[in-house]
């Protein structure tokens, strides 16, 4: 069982531009069952955690039923964020309270930490964050939400190609 904060970037570190939008991230191609592919990953994955920005994001650009059944969390001190029918609760507080709820949650499996550096950057500073797999595009935004807004070390464990994306996987260092 690993917390894993997976996500995608620019090649200049941004996973949104500076408009909050991921339009970027969405014309490009990535082979579903390839190396680092989002489903192979979501089958180990017991439990997640966001920001709200991120959660927003998904309720604006993936409305109805929540998309996943895995336990969710959102790391927000306005818990009216949260969509009517939405099985997701809210956090407001140090995440390192969080993370044991989150483990006991994911029963055995991963813990992920979804999109936002913002979010993630509380669990790297907590000493939280055991992996992340990033998948660069093939582009630069030259502003928007960084990867990590934080100085951190990591050492490389695996890369792969998988269409558009040049995929890395790294282990806290």
């Amino acid at each position: 069982m690993s917390t894993v904060y997976y996500t995608a970037s620019s090649l200049d570190g941004y996973i949104v531009d500076e408009n909050g939008s991921l339009e970027w991230l969405m014309s490009r191609d990535i082979t579903q069952d390839g190396p680092f592919a989002i489903d192979p990953f979501m089958a180990e994955v017991g439990a997640l955690v966001m920001g709200a920005d991120t959660y927003e994001w998904i309720v604006k650009n993936q409305p109805g039923d929540w998309m996943y059944p895995q336990p969710s969390w959102v790391v927000t001190h306005r818990p009216e964020v949260v969509a009517a029918g939405h099985p997701v609760q809210t956090f407001a507080g140090d995440v390192a309270e969080l993370h044991p709820v989150l483990v006991e949650a994911a029963a055995g499996r991963n813990v992920w930490v979804v999109g936002g550096g913002d979010v993630a950057g509380q669990f790297v500073t907590a000493g939280l964050i055991d992996e992340v797999i990033v998948s660069y595009a093939p582009c630069t935004l030259g502003a928007g939400s960084p990867v990590l807004p934080l100085r951190s070390e990591w050492a490389l464990v695996d890369s792969a190609v998988n269409g558009d994306f040049v995929c890395a996987h790294w282990r806290c260092a």
